[in-house]
């Protein structure tokens, strides 16, 4: 991977979130992908896990800025800042950790999100 292949997925993804396109689930991750909101919650595991979720959490409005940290053969490092719209506002910084398969679709993806205004240590409610 280099960081253009990087950046493209990452589009793709955007573009697949935005349209709530559960379809394109395959296309994105692996068979078998481990899928963690959180580098503390318990991951989505598969594509009919990974389905469920992006489809009760569908119908946002939202701009997304992405850049690829750093890459080191299939894994990647992708800094976001992500601005919800609608149906409420919400903005939030982001990291993505993601592990790539050789066919280029991401098999691990760990998610590391930070929101203004809210405590970021654990057991502080």
């Amino acid at each position: 991977m280099d960081h253009d292949s990087v950046l493209a997925w990452v589009r793709d993804y955007e573009g697949a979130w935005r349209a709530a396109d559960i379809a394109a689930v395959p296309r994105l991750f692996t068979e078998d992908v481990r899928y963690r909101r959180s580098p503390y919650e318990p991951a989505e595991v598969g594509h009919d896990a990974l389905r469920a979720f992006w489809a009760e959490d569908a119908g946002h409005e939202f701009t997304v800025e992405a850049q690829p940290v750093a890459v080191e053969a299939h894994v990647a490092v992708v800094r976001l800042l992500v601005r919800y719209t609608a149906p409420e506002q919400q903005e939030y910084s982001d990291l993505w950790l993601l592990r790539f398969a050789a066919d280029g679709r991401v098999a691990d993806f760990e998610e590391w999100a930070y929101w203004p205004g809210r405590a970021y240590t654990a057991g502080s409610g």
